[in-house]
């Protein structure tokens, strides 16, 4: 049985501040945004063991078009997305969650 994926809360915030800040710069593009980030939760979910581990057990997707990445944790019964930041922003900011 494949594991289900979950968003935390933290991950559904980011979505929120990103979506919200690209709406702000251009009315569609949080939308084009959350269409991307999508496609990054189809594929880990599909294949959740396929994505690079980056530190520990935390493992990363690029989101394409836009300079984002989801940081997910892979365990046997779920996988939590624990994060979806700006390539920009302190790392510290997914590091510290799970």
């Amino acid at each position: 049985m494949q594991p289900r994926l979950l968003l935390e809360d933290e991950a559904r915030a980011d979505l929120a501040e990103a979506f919200t800040w690209y709406e702000q710069q251009r009315p569609g593009l949080g939308s084009e945004f959350l269409a991307e980030v999508a496609l990054v939760l189809d594929s880990i979910e599909r294949s959740p063991a396929a994505h690079a581990v980056i530190r520990g057990q935390t493992r990363r997707v690029l989101v394409r078009r836009f300079p984002y990445a989801v940081f997910y944790v892979l365990d046997p019964d779920v996988v939590a997305v624990t994060a979806v930041t700006h390539g920009r922003r302190d790392p510290r900011r997914w590091q510290e969650r799970r």
